[in-house]
């Protein structure tokens, strides 16, 4: 099994079809065609459904992408291990983290690390905290900024960037605007709950300290990004629990400490792959985190 087989199988896996995979890859379609078969025969099985209008993996292809990526990535971090050996800090720095996390401020931080390590060409995905432990533990990225909790994979190691308490925001003109000036989650039952994708981490903090409590919620307006999530709570139309640093992106709102919720406090973490799998430039950027050197 040939490396540029693999990386031709990933690209399409990707792209979900052959023309524009052999465009970014800078082959030919015939090449990359036949560079797919040849993977397929050896396998014995097909990797993807062809038609007409689209590409889609087969139960043997999802198989293989979970490996190739990984295979892949280990190929990379053994480059950049060589190259780190050598004294210079160059390939790719895969990171990945959930809007606005607690304890790392993303964009000076990839500034600093860019101006020590120009040679290294940065990519960055922004998701669910789900999706990033999924995307480390695959080797689709060298590191996340993230939420952990106790589902994710055992493979994956966090270096503590933040712990805080979670906090109800309200509209000035709301009920609870008046309440005591300490919540608990009974206090908000038959609320009307404006919230995060089941993936983020703050959305996974409240539903496992409801759960926890024994309350039912429900979460009528669910949005992917924070602006939105405080835009629909200035206009009255839900209540939010969020972490507590979220309060001074508008200080419009009225803020309420929250508490009986438990050991669910917003803890934000580096996750990474075993150190053995961690890529230089990936221990480069831990160290610099924790420097701040």
């Amino acid at each position: 099994m040939e490396l540029r087989h693999l990386q031709h199988f990933v690209a399409v896996a990707e792209d979900r079809h052959f023309t524009r995979a052999a465009e970014r890859l800078m082959v030919s379609q015939s090449g990359l065609s036949a560079s797919i078969r040849a993977l397929e025969r050896e396998l014995r099985a097909p990797l993807f459904v062809r038609t007409t209008r689209r590409v889609t993996l087969t139960e043997a292809g999802r198989a293989l992408l979970v490996e190739a990526e990984r295979i892949l990535a280990q190929v990379r971090a053994a480059h950049d291990a060589v190259a780190a050996v050598q004294g210079v800090l160059r390939g790719t720095l895969a990171l990945g983290t959930e809007q606005c996390i607690a304890g790392v401020r993303v964009a000076p931080l990839l500034a600093a690390f860019r101006g020590r390590h120009p040679d290294v060409e940065i990519r960055l995905r922004q998701a669910g905290s789900g999706a990033l432990a999924e995307d480390v533990a695959a080797g689709r990225l060298d590191l996340a900024f993230a939420y952990r909790t106790r589902a994710d994979s055992d493979q994956l190691r966090s270096v503590s960037l933040a712990g805080e308490p979670m906090t109800v925001l309200c509209h000035p003109g709301h009920r609870l605007a008046a309440a005591p000036a300490v919540l608990g989650p009974q206090d908000l039952t038959g609320e009307v709950f404006v919230d995060f994708h089941p993936d983020w981490g703050p959305r996974r903090t409240t539903d496992a300290a409801f759960a926890a409590a024994g309350l039912r919620r429900t979460v009528a307006l669910e949005v992917n990004d924070v602006h939105s999530l405080l835009d629909l709570v200035d206009e009255n139309l839900g209540i939010a629990v969020v972490p507590r640093h979220f309060r001074h992106k508008r200080p419009s709102l009225t803020a309420l400490p929250l508490k009986g919720m438990g050991e669910a406090r917003y803890e934000t973490v580096a996750l990474l792959p075993p150190q053995r799998a961690t890529s230089p430039a990936a221990r480069a950027l831990v160290t610099l985190l924790e420097t701040g050197a």
